[in-house]
């Protein structure tokens, strides 16, 4: 691994004056909505409307307004520059074998998306085979999900424009890289399910017919079967549609390739379990899930044999096997029982692989396919251990591991032996015996332990004046697990903190801790965000007039939030692609799927009441000191619509008093984050750490 010769050669000041442009003057409109027989303002509902053309005139003078003040920043570019010198090394993803070739993805260094190469054996030569590079001028299009049928000799791609959701799907003849038939259109939220090579499955919602695509309702979700070679117009419904409404329809088909399997969910937590006899050309779907209450899915089946990973009597999770005379969960036998860590299963060589949760980090065992534990797998350390996925014959399989100061790092795992070894390094430059990494428990307001990982260069003083980034996301079930992030470099090195609360709401301890985040405990996720804040100042990380929080999506309603509630708290916010008009969040795109973890303003007073109370938007005040904020999103997001964002962005504009600036960074063709390009990955950093050390009153020390 390279290491960093750490050589400060120059100070570069903040400016203590940097000029804000006046704010754009947002129109505001006498809308008023009745909930319950209270009336709710809503000035800035034109913003919802991203087709008109003084909605786009907008989003310019607000960038125009960043973008002035962020040129402003004397340290700005010294950042974008060490950034792209970290960025600047090899990165690979671990192979993966279809048909006679392996393949794998590497990106040279700066190159806006990922290359997919392939070789055939061992000692084949390497070839591209995918360049994602080439799908556009300026990397904005990227490839968005790739699945190859069962012998290899054919493949189906998907390709995302401007980071949204909805996709185009190409096949390959993989031989000689032959496009086959035509390419199909308005695809999303999908796998691509191969049977044979006939053909494939897919999902999709009809595209909106009048509104935006971008943020016009998607609501019944339809499971399709492409023939190859024939119209998308003649693809035939498998599933869903007006007989049978469901939001979200998934598809996968057995390794054996016997058995289609169909999962149906109406909302992002728990779903119906189907599956198809292939083989039968007059079978029908047999249920074995027939409700939403709890999470199922398929992970393998010997013959007629299930072995199904359900939530079922268990929160934490845990491994059952039923057959198909009788597959109904009255019948299920458990195979690997629920432990006090949560499980998140794979299939490979033969073997289960039980990866679980211990304390947001990763503990892996491996199971025979009767349920007999065979080993505990040794890891090189504390962190993130993630793949463990192979095709039933295959006699090894990769993993990577990675930590906040550990870079990824792809091992090649003998199933037989247990045994690793290194397959790829990353030669980035970072040394991570210079950083710390450690994880403590703190109290949130009613008494409950939430973890903590704390991140630092070793040596800095506990004096109260370290920059400290706080990120969280508390929602949907999903655990932050330690991982390494090139950007976060730029803090550290600075003698920064990087700080990361596993918040309730996530699934770090199982469905009862997600649960726990949910709907009327909602204010669980906030309090835990804002005590874990109070914590890094008990413990002089750092202060107020240092502490900046970040967060994503539901995470952008984390930062919303917090921000709103103890605005005194923080000294920078960066709400990202956030979910922050609570009261009409599930009239967009996919968003009323979102219920189980919100519930909405339509379900009763109560509800409405307790939504009211902090959404974002409607929990700003006039007159009020908020902290500095770059609110951020992107023109193409149809996943968060940007409208949460810039109604929030005009509102805290006009209530916002003091000297903090109130920004909203807009990316044009771009989405959600997924895909979005080298580029705009780098100057989105850049951008983020020049507006938090300016406003913490900060030099930067640059590095060469």
């Amino acid at each position: 691994m390279a290491l960093v010769a750490c050589q400060q050669n120059k100070q570069i000041d903040s400016v203590k004056d940097i000029i804000v442009q006046p704010y754009p003057k947002t129109e505001k409109v006498d809308q008023k909505d009745d909930f319950f027989g209270v009336s709710v303002a809503d000035p800035y509902r034109w913003l919802e409307d991203d087709m008109s053309e003084k909605n786009k005139a907008w989003v310019a003078a607000e960038n125009e307004v960043t973008q002035a003040y962020l040129g402003q920043i004397p340290f700005r570019q010294a950042i974008t520059q060490r950034l792209e010198k970290l960025w600047n090394y090899e990165k690979y993803s671990a192979p993966f074998i279809e048909g006679d070739y392996t393949y794998f993805y590497k990106n040279d260094g700066l190159q806006n998306q990922a290359v997919l190469y392939r070789k055939k054996g061992d000692k084949g030569a390497e070839e591209v085979f995918l360049d994602p590079n080439k799908f556009s001028a300026d990397g904005t299009t990227s490839l968005a999900g790739i699945n190859f049928s069962k012998d290899g000799s054919l493949v189906a791609y998907q390709i995302s424009e401007g980071g949204s959701d909805w996709r185009k799907v190409i096949v390959l003849r993989t031989a000689d890289k032959t496009v086959l038939g035509d390419t199909l259109i308005d695809v999303k939220f999908s796998e691509l399910a191969w049977r044979g090579n006939e053909g494939f499955y897919y999902s999709s919602y009809d595209k909106p017919k009048s509104g935006s695509a971008l943020s016009a309702m998607t609501d019944q979700h339809k499971l399709y079967f492409h023939t190859l070679n024939t119209a998308q117009s003649t693809d035939e419904l498998i599933f869903g549609g007006e007989k049978l409404p469901r939001r979200y329809i998934g598809a996968g088909v057995t390794e054996d390739q016997r058995f289609l399997v169909v999962t149906a969910a109406n909302t992002t937590s728990g779903n119906e379990l189907y599956v198809r006899d292939l083989t039968n050309p007059t079978a029908g779907f047999v249920t074995i899930v027939d409700n939403f209450d709890k999470n199922h899915a398929i992970l393998d089946n010997d013959g007629d044999r299930f072995l199904i990973y359900t939530e079922l009597g268990a929160p934490n999770g845990k491994i059952i096997e039923t057959v198909l005379v009788n597959p109904k969960p009255t019948e299920w036998k458990d195979l690997i029982p629920e432990t006090e860590n949560v499980l998140s299963p794979s299939i490979g060589g033969g073997k289960i692989f039980a990866s679980y949760l211990k304390d947001a980090t990763s503990l892996v065992k491996q199971y025979d396919r009767d349920g007999k534990l065979e080993r505990e797998i040794a890891l090189p350390g504390v962190g993130t251990a993630s793949g463990f996925g192979a095709k039933k014959g295959d006699k090894s399989l990769y993993y990577t591991f990675t930590s906040y100061i550990n870079p990824g790092t792809i091992y090649n795992y003998d199933i037989a032996s247990g045994k690793s070894d290194v397959y790829k390094k990353a030669e980035i430059q970072f040394d991570p015996t210079q950083y710390e990494s450690k994880q403590i428990f703190y109290t949130s307001k009613d008494g409950t332990k939430v973890p903590m990982i704390i991140t630092y260069k070793k040596g800095i003083k506990l004096d109260g004046t370290n920059p400290t980034m706080l990120y969280g996301y508390g929602g949907f079930n999903i655990s932050l697990t330690p991982s390494f992030s090139t950007a976060n470099i730029i803090l550290l090195e600075q003698g920064g903190v990087y700080a990361v609360a596993n918040l309730r709401g996530g699934g770090e301890y199982g469905e009862n801790w997600h649960v726990a985040g949910t709907k009327m405990n909602k204010q669980n996720v906030f309090d835990d965000f804002i005590a874990a804040g109070e914590y890094l100042i008990k413990e002089k990380y750092t202060s107020s007039e240092r502490l900046a929080i970040a967060g994503g999506s539901n995470g952008g309603l984390l930062v919303g939030a917090c921000m709103t509630q103890r605005p005194e708290l923080f000294k920078v916010a960066f709400p990202a692609v956030g979910v922050l008009d609570m009261l009409r969040y599930h009239k967009f795109t996919a968003g009323a799927g979102w219920a189980f973890d919100y519930g909405t303003a339509d379900d009763s007073k109560e509800m409405f009441e307790y939504l009211y109370r902090y959404s974002p938007y409607h929990a700003l005040k006039a007159n009020t000191s908020y902290p500095a904020t770059m609110v951020m999103t992107a023109d193409h997001d149809d996943r968060v619509v940007p409208a949460h964002s810039f109604k929030f962005a005009a509102r805290l504009q006009e209530y916002n008093v003091g000297t903090n600036p109130v920004l909203i960074r807009i990316d044009t063709n771009a989405g959600h984050g997924a895909g979005k390009s080298t580029a705009m990955q780098i100057a989105e950093h850049a951008d983020k750490w020049a507006f938090m050390f300016q406003n913490m009153g900060m030099t930067y020390n640059e590095i060469k």
